[in-house]
């Protein structure tokens, strides 16, 4: 078999179809999986060569799509046959093919996502989504329907994962704190704070942390599984 075997090779030049909006332009404090911050509402706003509403005909009869996206952060670095996976504790070492890291051959993702609607925008369409673990203005090179009755699969192992994906944070908002954050943004805010958004092998119980999220900028400590928000200060948004 090995003599008839004929390579087809394809070196495949992926294009930009949309790129994802959201109130999460750093990765640090992104939820760490999609569905994670079911709260957490994105809109994928198409490029002008894609806004032809013929290619979304017929999306609206599904509940949840496919993304596939790219990690636009490690575009040009290196990658590495292992890497280590944070529930893990940032020190055990996985193959990269086990994991979902960014590091790897092609720094492309794959993300579920719930499809909340279909809105007109200027001379196109946006699709509005929740769920979705993806930075403020990645690139989206696919979308595909979750289709129920193929996508789901009974009895499915979880590996390495099954011994963390139960672990998430109590969070200790301060009402003087939380009243700052638009009510419509807080619950995405507390999800993903939840979700521990630390570095896996940061456990130091003093030290300060802090992240962007929409106009604001969240301090929080981490001790005995409890988040403490310190303090929310107004930062200036980027242009997008």
């Amino acid at each position: 078999m090995e003599e008839n075997f004929k390579p087809c090779d394809l070196d495949l030049t992926l294009k930009t179809v949309a790129r994802i909006r959201n109130d999460f332009p750093t990765k640090f404090g992104l939820p760490r999986q999609s569905g994670l911050s079911s709260s957490l509402i994105s809109k994928i706003v198409f490029e002008p060569e894609y806004r032809n509403s013929d290619l979304l005909r017929g999306i609206d009869g599904y509940s949840h799509l496919w993304l596939i996206w790219g990690f636009s952060e490690v575009f040009g670095e290196k990658w590495s046959p292992t890497v280590r996976p944070p529930r893990l504790g940032g020190n055990t070492r996985m193959g990269v093919f086990a994991t979902r890291a960014p590091y790897r051959p092609n720094p492309i993702a794959l993300t579920c996502v719930k499809l909340e609607g279909v809105e007109k925008a200027g001379n196109g369409y946006i699709l509005v989504v929740s769920g979705a673990d993806i930075m403020d203005g990645s690139p989206i090179y696919d979308i595909k329907p979750y289709l129920p009755y193929v996508d789901i699969c009974e009895g499915a192992s979880d590996g390495f994962t099954a011994q963390t994906k139960d672990y998430f944070l109590e969070v200790d908002f301060p009402e003087e704190l939380r009243s700052l954050i638009p009510e419509e943004k807080r619950s995405a805010l507390i999800e993903a704070l939840s979700g521990d958004p630390r570095p896996a092998y940061h456990k130091d119980a003093s030290r300060i942390y802090g992240f962007e999220y929409s106009d604001f900028e969240i301090k929080f400590r981490v001790e005995n599984s409890v988040l403490h928000v310190c303090a929310i200060d107004k930062r200036e948004k980027s242009d997008k």
